[in-house]
């Protein structure tokens, strides 16, 4: 998890950016170093900002990438936000202020190599002009300032596996094996927190979540939106793999998609499924909560 908590400046012109570049940029050269964009505004966008991934076949103009707008007109020059990727192997997740707004996998390179699972180095810069925000003009302020709170880089790689949490979701209700069975095939579900071993969970670091010693996964392997999710054998597949994010999400990565309490329902007894992931509260997950 890579973050910084900044409050950026205002006016035409101006190009605040915090970014990765990869170690062997002086062997590979650019692109293929690869570059994570976490955070670039450009200053005729004031309540936008964008995350951009650029590797060999997807550079400049072509990066991949999407924004992120605050609502109601709010500039993001009027406070300080915390911009963030969570970076996983074959996995990068934007956020801003917790929202998720974006999720990136090999998949999504159109066949070109993914540049990403490797060292990095961190850089934060204001850049005046350019060729994206064009030049400041009469109604840009001097002298302008890009202001840093912190800059914070977590891993879970060197924490052990907690053992036996709970899982929290919407409505502070606990992810659940239906009837404490551990049948395969049992479905997981959402229900009140009792403190039984069906909602002991340990999140393991082979990226498995496990409880009464079976693996949470998805049906059948499945990747569309709405399959449900079950206890089963733990089997290494890529069903039972899964990413907890430091915005709060629990993502599937091969299907690229999020835990999910069906319908947005509270209710016990309530399936939970893989869904896009859509930062919305029946997503957001408290491990060991």
């Amino acid at each position: 998890h890579v973050e910084a908590r900044m409050k950026i400046p205002r006016g035409q012109g101006m190009w605040p950016a915090f970014w990765m570049l990869g170690n062997d940029i002086g062997q590979v050269g650019w692109p293929n170093s690869g570059e994570i964009d976490i955070m670039e505004n450009v200053g005729f966008e004031p309540s936008t900002v964008h995350g951009t991934l650029h590797g060999p076949g997807y550079s400049g103009s072509g990066g991949i990438g999407a924004g992120y707008t605050l609502p109601n007109g709010q500039a993001f020059a009027d406070a300080f936000h915390t911009f963030a990727v969570d970076w996983a192997p074959d996995s990068i997740t934007w956020s801003v202020d917790g929202n998720v707004y974006q999720h990136r996998t090999p998949a999504d390179t159109n066949g070109n190599a993914w540049a990403f699972n490797k060292p990095f180095f961190l850089i934060l810069n204001l850049a005046v002009g350019g060729y994206w925000p064009g030049d400041p003009d009469g109604s840009t302020a001097f002298p302008n300032q890009l202001v840093v709170d912190h800059v914070r880089v977590t891993t879970n790689d060197s924490q052990p596996p907690a053992t036996g949490g709970r899982i929290t979701g919407l409505a502070g209700k606990c992810v659940d094996v239906a009837a404490a069975n551990t049948a395969n095939g049992t479905p997981v579900q959402l229900y009140d927190c009792n403190g039984s071993n069906a909602q002991k969970w340990t999140v393991g670091g082979d990226g498995t979540i496990r409880a009464l010693g079976k693996c949470l996964d998805v049906a059948s392997g499945g990747t569309a939106d709405g399959t449900p999710v079950q206890l089963w054998d733990c089997n290494g597949s890529a069903a039972q793999k899964w990413a907890v994010s430091g915005a709060r999400d629990i993502v599937n990565p091969q299907a690229n998609k999020c835990l999910d309490v069906t319908g947005n329902n509270a209710a016990n007894g309530t399936r939970l499924q893989i869904w896009t992931c859509a930062g919305t509260a029946n997503q957001k997950w408290t491990v060991n909560g």
